[in-house]
């Protein structure tokens, strides 16, 4: 964990969660299992081998910041019909409710939003299943994004505008994406890496685990 303390954290007044990987470990599969459904839709869409899906998926996301986006672009896929796909999953078989997240959550004297490169039903799932819906003020989604999604510095401008923040300095973000947070901190967010990287120097901060956020910004909960 880096670890820098400083008082003026009480300033913030709107706070952003990524939501895959970042609310919940990485660890329980769930990713790697959204990625075999984008393979499998990938694979009957264009006939592609398992290897050509592979290789397209990863280009797709790493030039538009989602699969989805360079789908679209290229192919014209129906949206709804990709995210019905790709989270068509026993989501109980990979996440539980996490009581000790939603206390962290709760206590948090801020407003929160899910900002998700997912959709919302998606999110809702997710967010009820670990038993933190209530606990957000909102989720802003890819559609709420109009497609728009993180990286593109677009996604982050309708996220505030959405969230009714006119200050940026004002807005925290958490992710567990590097690329992500490296735009966020241009725009002038601060940031906090979620997940067990490499050392990385792209956020402000980083955390192995939310739930070690009150360790790492106790000020957090200073009222100002």
């Amino acid at each position: 964990m880096r670890f820098f303390y400083n008082r003026s954290m009480t300033r913030f007044r709107t706070l952003f969660f990524d939501l895959d990987d970042t609310l919940y470990d990485n660890s329980n599969g769930l990713w790697e299992a959204i990625r075999n459904r984008m393979g499998e839709y990938i694979q009957n869409l264009l006939g592609l081998t398992p290897d050509e899906t592979a290789t397209l998926r990863r280009n797709y996301f790493t030039t538009y910041g989602t699969t989805l986006r360079g789908l679209q672009i290229h192919h014209q896929v129906n949206s709804d019909d990709y995210l019905a796909h790709v989270h068509d999953l026993p989501l109980d078989q990979f996440l539980q409710a996490d009581h000790d997240l939603r206390g962290m959550l709760s206590s948090l004297p801020h407003r929160k939003f899910i900002f998700t490169n997912a959709d919302d039903a998606h999110a809702i799932r997710v967010l009820d299943i670990l038993g933190v819906r209530d606990c957000f003020n909102g989720i802003i989604d890819v559609h709420a994004l109009g497609y728009h999604c993180k990286p593109e510095p677009e996604a982050y401008q309708i996220a505030m505008q959405l969230a009714g923040e006119e200050d940026v300095s004002r807005c925290l973000f958490i992710d567990d994406s590097p690329r992500n947070l490296a735009t966020a901190r241009q725009l002038g967010f601060t940031t906090i890496l979620v997940g067990n990287h490499n050392i990385d120097q792209t956020a402000h901060y980083s955390i192995a685990n939310l739930k070690d956020l009150p360790e790492l910004l106790p000020e957090l909960w200073v009222k100002e």
